[in-house]
């Protein structure tokens, strides 16, 4: 086999990306991966990260699940998810770790803008749901909802005043879990105010 048909061979059993270990461990060096890289038999998608040059068949989301797989879908992505916009965001919102390394968040294959959030509070009201037939992890609906609360000020008016009433409206919304979050986030007053005009009118 030569190097080309290796890596090929390496990337197809890795799924569509396959990583700088794998082409090591099928007998390639550094350098061969160099070589492929410039050739343009392969290209680099992030670091350490590695697809078939021109390989369009793998979807946005198997991207982020690949690559930025501690990334969680939030706030605008989550809303668009849930229906409660019909607006449709031009990159995923994805929340990450603040201690998460730069290099990870570095790839132009899947356009996304990261929301750091601080490790206590990371992983409140993490679930997850299915993308284009990949599973990606992703905040509820009421983690999301308190979230639009926090990022307020990043929000367009429309989307916020939108979203918050799709879930007053939502006959599956889950007030206790709302209230819950709503206190670790730092965010309760302002929630159960607007939820108390909204719901009571």
């Amino acid at each position: 086999m030569t190097k080309a048909e290796i890596a090929k061979k390496v990337i197809d059993e890795s799924g569509g990306i396959a990583k700088t270990a794998a082409f090591l461990a099928a007998g390639l060096c550094k350098s061969d991966i160099g070589k492929l890289v410039t050739d343009g038999i392969i290209e680099r998608i992030r670091h350490g990260f590695y697809q078939l040059a021109g390989d369009y068949n793998i979807t946005e989301a198997e991207y982020l699940s690949r690559l930025i797989p501690e990334g969680i879908v939030c706030v605008e992505s989550a809303l668009f998810h849930y229906s409660y916009t019909d607006f449709t965001p031009r990159e995923w919102s994805i929340a990450v770790p603040r201690t998460i390394s730069q290099t990870k968040l570095k790839t132009t294959v899947v356009p996304f803008k990261a929301y750091y959030i601080q490790r206590s509070v990371y992983e409140l009201g993490k679930t997850q749901a299915d993308f284009d037939g990949t599973m990606l992890p992703i905040y509820d609906k009421e983690r999301t909802i308190c979230d639009c609360f926090k990022y307020r000020s990043k929000l367009d008016n429309e989307l916020f005043a939108k979203a918050v009433n799709a879930y007053a409206n939502d006959k599956d919304k889950n007030l206790a879990n709302l209230s819950k979050y709503a206190k670790q986030l730092r965010v309760y007053k302002k929630v159960m105010d607007m939820m108390e005009v909204l719901l009571n009118g």
